[in-house]
């Protein structure tokens, strides 16, 4: 085995380590919110030395803030193309946010619990969520809602219709625990949650000809 060999092993060693950290702390960080967490409680998930998170990361504030910035580009990248093209209607943009953040949050269930308790807890100072706040404020898509009132002298705010889209798509994940208290499996929390993709789009369409 050559030099070269040698460093290549190394950095894929090092690439290994570094997952394996941002898995455990995406993992605990979620579970517990960044007050609950301790980087040894990391280490421990990951099976590490305490002190290769220190290595990696120096401290905890800076890999929760690599793990929340992870989050909220998940969250927005995808969607800002659409949010911003002005060729796409109000309705089609509602049914592509349905479909999207639903399809999401299926597959990573606990990221709305733990996006909302952070940011209540003020880690909105986050820079990835000032920035994405901003392109969202600035976006056609809210443009369009406030657009839509105006001409048609609507006396529903624009706010209000942003405010049920989000309540419509994450408030069942924030109460998973109270719906299976109803006898729902999560097979069947699934379809209905597949179900409202669809119906989504209905009820918002709904409000803004109201």
């Amino acid at each position: 085995m050559n030099n070269s060999d040698i460093k290549v092993g190394k950095k894929m060693k090092d690439s290994s380590t570094e997952d394996k950290i941002l898995i455990a702390a995406r993992k605990i960080f979620t579970q517990r919110g960044y007050e609950g967490t301790k980087l040894r409680d990391i280490a421990a998930e990951a099976d590490i030395n305490l002190s290769l998170v220190n290595y990696y990361f120096r401290s905890k504030e800076k890999l929760f803030e690599q793990i929340m910035t992870e989050n909220i580009n998940s969250l927005f990248d995808k969607v800002f193309p659409v949010l911003n093209d002005e060729k796409t209607s109000l309705e089609d943009k509602f049914s592509f946010i349905a479909e999207h953040y639903i399809s999401l949050l299926l597959e990573n269930p606990d990221l709305p619990k733990f996006i909302v308790s952070e940011l209540l807890s003020g880690s909105n100072k986050i820079p990835a969520i000032v920035s994405k706040r901003e392109k969202v404020l600035n976006s056609s898509f809210v443009k369009q809602m406030f657009s839509l009132v105006e001409k048609s002298k609507k006396t529903v705010h624009p706010v209000n219709i942003l405010m049920n889209l989000l309540a419509l798509i994450i408030f069942p994940f924030q109460v998973q625990n109270v719906i299976s208290l109803l006898g729902i499996q999560r097979e069947e929390f699934i379809e209905i949650m597949e179900d409202r993709k669809k119906m989504i789009p209905i009820w918002l369409n709904a409000i803004v000809a109201s």
